[in-house]
């Protein structure tokens, strides 16, 4: 009886490990099913500020804003090994669309951005990334995105004409260009802030670098 008792306890053990095993499996094939990207139509970069191969394979948007939190991490966890990977190696083309999800001051900079772009489009990157390491690390919600600010920060690139970029800012000389970005966000059905689109997929996680490149990776191939 003690022998059978003992079987039946094993037999009971090696269910549990196997009533376990296959919940670890659907666990993990769920949540490799929720982080595959969402099919969409593919952006159109044309005029959008731009880094890598004209002709690479692989187009990597970033849907953006200048006062978003989350924008400025994924720029410095995410982007930097994108560019050593992917964009330096001549796989992968980077653009830039402004998302205008905190109002005005969303808009300002963009404005401003985009002045940058057109009248010294050399130092377009340099201006962009100033700008997100000036966002404040706490109260981040609070006003700070101002012309003097944006000036301020302009200061540091003697490329930029600040005269011409105050001009810009005070007539939104750039709307244009800021409205064709907000086309896009409404096109692509952009929510969020950074929103990760690679050739007409969007990323579930923008901050899942693994699923970024296995998206990637099989764009690639897929164009061979």
């Amino acid at each position: 009886m003690k022998q059978n008792k003992n079987s039946n306890m094993k037999f009971a053990v090696v269910l549990t490990l196997v009533a376990i095993g296959i919940l670890v499996a659907v666990v993990v094939l769920s949540n490799k099913q929720e982080s595959l990207p969402i099919e969409i139509k593919q952006i159109d970069v044309t005029g959008q500020p731009s880094i890598g191969e004209k002709d690479a394979p692989v187009t990597v948007v970033e849907f953006g804003d200048f006062k978003c939190p989350s924008c400025k991490a994924w720029g410095e966890m995410i982007y930097p090994k994108l560019v050593d990977e992917y964009v330096e190696t001549g796989k992968v083309k980077f653009s830039f669309v402004n998302v205008l999800f905190h109002g005005n001051e969303s808009t300002l900079a963009s404005i401003a951005a985009e002045s940058v772009y057109e009248r010294s489009p050399g130092m377009y990157w340099n201006f962009h990334q100033a700008m997100f390491d000036a966002q404040p690390v706490e109260n981040h919600d609070g006003p700070w995105i101002t012309p003097e600010r944006i000036l301020e920060i302009a200061s540091g690139f003697p490329e930029i004409d600040q005269t011409l970029l105050k001009e810009d800012m005070e007539q939104e000389a750039t709307m244009e260009s800021v409205k064709i970005d907000e086309d896009l966000v409404r096109e692509a059905g952009v929510s969020m802030t950074p929103t990760i689109v690679i050739n007409g997929k969007m990323m579930e996680d923008p901050f899942d670098y693994e699923a970024i490149k296995t998206t990637i990776e099989q764009e690639i191939k897929d164009e061979k």
